[in-house]
């Protein structure tokens, strides 16, 4: 993709705009893990998202997504071949089914985006292969996020993301649970402040271009989305939801994260990042109220 020979400065913020992303990314979080635990065998896609919105509201944010170039919903809710951009609606919800879903939300201006991929009904539920993917795909998001240091390359997130995804893929092989992983190039990360999407792009993948280099300040949402098969993708006829041509399920893990000198705070993690951040040896720099 042409885009990722163009080398393009990053936005930096100051601590105070990072304090304000921080309020957007913890009303994320929350309302992330209301859908995670409203998402029962039987709601529907649409009450699940009804529960959201209110969730965002009664935190007095906005909801990012409704609305933006005319989606329909406050979440996008993608199920099983889905892999991004699903609508809410009449789709009901059952056990064992793999759910991705991405919510954004503004406070004063601020944008905070993420996103979880479940099964519906608890681990227990799942097929192994959905699990794999599932655990897979969020370790690749961090091992992306680890990646990023002030002064380094923005495109080092591309070259963690797709080593970490080769790694657990051989793993995985050896133990006869997946047959293949696909890494879609079509979707990336991106910048993120006070427009949802920003430049630069960030590829989850490894691409021959270095990127531009991190400067303190910087905020990126990195996001990998992986397949059980294919990379190649089609829209359905509602003109967003995104689904695999064949038919394989998919994972979206998602974080909007905030580099600094200090390190690392992962603005829409409830702990900043520190469990998984310092497991990889990355100091979590969160700045107080």
């Amino acid at each position: 993709m042409s885009f990722f020979k163009r080398k393009r400065a990053i936005e930096a913020k100051t601590d105070d705009e990072l304090r304000a992303m921080r309020r957007a990314g913890l009303v994320v979080a929350d309302t992330l893990q209301l859908a995670r635990t409203s998402a029962v065998d039987g709601i529907t896609t649409g009450e699940l998202d009804a529960l959201a919105e209110r969730a965002i509201r009664d935190a007095g944010a906005i909801p990012s997504f409704l609305g933006y170039h005319g989606f329909a919903g406050s979440l996008c809710i993608s199920v099983n071949d889905e892999v991004v951009h699903g609508v809410p609606g009449e789709r009901v919800l059952r056990d064992g089914d793999l759910v991705s879903v991405d919510c954004g939300a503004i406070v004063d201006g601020w944008h905070g985006d993420a996103a979880v991929t479940f099964v519906v009904g608890g681990r227990e539920q799942a097929r192994a292969d959905d699990l794999a993917l599932m655990d897979d795909t969020e370790t690749s998001l961090w091992d992306g996020i680890a990646a990023l240091k002030v002064g380094h390359r923005l495109y080092d997130v591309g070259d963690a993301v797709e080593g970490s995804i080769d790694t657990a893929l051989e793993r995985r092989i050896a133990e006869g649970t997946v047959q293949a992983y696909g890494i879609l190039e079509d979707y990336v990360g991106h910048g993120i402040g006070r427009q949802m999407h920003m430049d630069p792009q960030v590829p989850n993948y490894a691409v021959i271009a270095t990127g531009p280099m991190l400067p303190s300040g910087a905020t990126l949402a990195i996001e990998p989305m992986v397949t059980l098969g294919t990379i190649e993708t089609r829209t359905l006829d509602d003109d967003w939801t995104v689904v695999t041509t064949d038919g394989s399920r998919a994972a979206h893990w998602e974080h909007t994260v905030a580099v600094t000198d200090a390190g690392l705070w992962v603005l829409t993690a409830h702990d900043g990042g520190a469990e998984q951040l310092s497991a990889r040896g990355v100091a979590v720099a969160a700045l107080s109220d």
